[in-house]
């Protein structure tokens, strides 16, 4: 048998203590003025200081990071407007060589027309003068 065998009593009795026990340590703990609490409590507020410092960081890191980005999409802007604008001039330039270069060989190709047409004038002139004189 066991050298301590308890009876109810003492059953009672221990299970009463702890209750006693455990009520002291809650009352001890639900008083706010007691040491432990305002200990427990600073440091509460500590962490909770700690964890505001660091969401305020983040948040200006965050809106750091939102301007970096919104500074980098408007040097992204104006290389597209400032690419475009090249493009749109050299686009412009090119049509307006291309208009030139049409419009010497058109005006070269009128040139050769009218050289022929009077060359054709020239020749029927000649014919009829040739044949007035035969006459």
């Amino acid at each position: 048998m066991r050298q301590h065998d308890p009876s109810l009593q003492d059953r009672l009795g221990l299970a009463s203590e702890a209750k006693k026990n455990l009520l002291a340590k809650f009352k001890q703990n639900a008083d706010p003025n007691s040491p432990e609490a305002i200990e427990k409590r600073r440091e509460r507020e500590a962490i909770a200081a700690a964890r505001a410092e660091r969401h305020a960081q983040r948040e200006v890191a965050r809106r750091e990071h939102e301007a970096e980005l919104a500074r980098q999409a408007a040097i992204a802007a104006e290389a597209a407007r400032e690419a475009e604008r090249l493009a749109a001039e050299q686009a412009a330039a090119e049509a307006a060589a291309k208009a030139e270069l049409d419009a010497n060989a058109d005006a070269e190709l009128k040139a050769q027309q009218k050289a022929a047409r009077d060359a054709r004038y020239a020749a029927r002139k000649a014919s009829k003068k040739k044949r007035r004189r035969g006459l």
